[in-house]
């Protein structure tokens, strides 16, 4: 006969790494607006009200998840406050001095278990679809027919920018001064941001694309 459980589990060290494992689970198998924090109480066996307090809102629940060492989505804010004229250069610049601060090292750290990891891979693209592009779209006010096309194209960019210079280390991209980086890296983005992408039609779906990342990230491991 099968035992009951003998209730949720308490507050104590172990409930919030409970959560977290949940939380990465159940963001990475159904995405960030479906899985709910009720869903991701019940998959640690706690009290929902215990998830709220230790993460506050789903939103940081989800940042924790990727163990930034900062919050992201507070660059970004930092990014679009000027709105779409010069978030080229903005964000150029504040990436690359975030990179190549201490923090950098951590970056780096997060970016390898996402290209070797399925489970990462897939929580980190759906971090990035949905607290980073999806706040620059609504932030800059980008035209929804040509925003998904213009945000993966910056994320390809800086995707690239972080692969050479910050993993792969390629000279001499990877000793230029930071100034020098900007300057050649902000044109592409302001271009992927407001210029003229020519006519385009976006016909792959959501899944076409997560395979392409998938498999970008398989080639580049």
């Amino acid at each position: 006969m099968k035992r009951s459980r003998t209730g949720r589990r308490p507050g104590n060290p172990d409930t919030r790494e409970a959560i977290l494992a949940a939380a990465r689970e159940l963001f990475a198998e159904k995405g960030f607006d479906a899985a709910t924090m009720r869903a991701i109480a019940a998959a640690a066996e706690v009290d929902p009200a215990l998830v709220h307090h230790y993460f506050g809102t789903k939103e940081q629940l989800f940042v924790a998840t990727m163990q930034f060492p900062m919050d992201p989505r507070e660059l970004i804010d930092k990014v679009v406050a000027g709105g779409a004229d010069e978030a080229g250069v903005r964000l150029a610049r504040l990436f690359v001095t975030v990179w190549d601060s201490p923090v950098g090292i951590v970056g780096v750290s997060v970016i390898r278990s996402a290209m070797t990891n399925e489970w990462t891979m897939r929580l980190f693209r759906e971090f990035v679809t949905t607290q980073i592009l999806r706040r620059v779209q609504a932030e800059l006010k980008l035209d929804p027919a040509e925003a998904p096309l213009r945000a993966s194209l910056v994320a390809s960019q800086i995707g690239g920018l972080v692969l050479m210079r910050y993993i792969m280390k390629l000279e001499p991209l990877a000793s230029l001064p930071a100034d020098q980086v900007v300057a050649a890296v902000a044109p592409n983005l302001q271009h992927y941001i407001t210029g003229d992408l020519g006519p385009t039609e976006v016909t792959g779906s959501g899944d076409r694309a997560a395979q392409a990342t998938d498999a970008a990230g398989s080639a580049a491991a």
